[in-house]
């Protein structure tokens, strides 16, 4: 959980870095540089202490699922029938194992998680549900949404 003092102050060159990071992580520090206003030298050391404090995580490419065969996008409502701490981070252990699970949220409200996973077809679904997402224990009930159209990611 994030404390206050977990937030990390940045000023406006930091945040330009971040922002222009976001949208293209692949964007070499001359360029970088030019973009902010500063040398290389400089936004150098800043995009390390970035990521020396855990504002910069990572750097990832973005593709297209369709292209390798990951054209169902599902997000599923999970409700346990439990709620013991043993059996929450059991259940989490298992299901971040998931390599059809692509991200897992713990959440208030109706259902007790959220997963977001990428699926081939409906039929490679049916059998995620039935094989391995159902054979978690603890699980009450599954409700499933399905991507039609996807109008932004950032």
């Amino acid at each position: 959980m994030e404390k206050k003092s977990d937030i990390v102050s940045l000023d406006e060159i930091d945040l330009k870095i971040v922002a222009i990071l976001e949208e293209n992580s692949k964007k070499g520090t001359k360029e970088l540089a030019q973009e902010v206003g500063l040398t290389v030298t400089p936004t150098f050391e800043r995009i390390r202490r970035l990521e020396r404090r855990g504002v910069i995580k990572g750097y990832v490419a973005k593709i297209d699922q369709a292209k390798i065969g990951r054209n169902l996008l599902v997000f599923c409502q999970v409700s346990l029938k439990t709620h013991t701490t043993e059996l929450l981070e059991n259940f989490e252990k298992q299901v971040v194992e998931l390599k059809e699970v692509e991200a897992c949220f713990h959440i208030a409200g109706n259902y007790d998680y959220l997963l977001q996973a990428r699926i081939h077809d409906m039929q490679e679904y049916q059998f995620f549900l039935k094989s391995k997402l159902a054979a978690i224990p603890n699980i009450a009930n599954v409700q499933s949404s399905f991507v039609m159209t996807t109008l932004k990611i950032s």
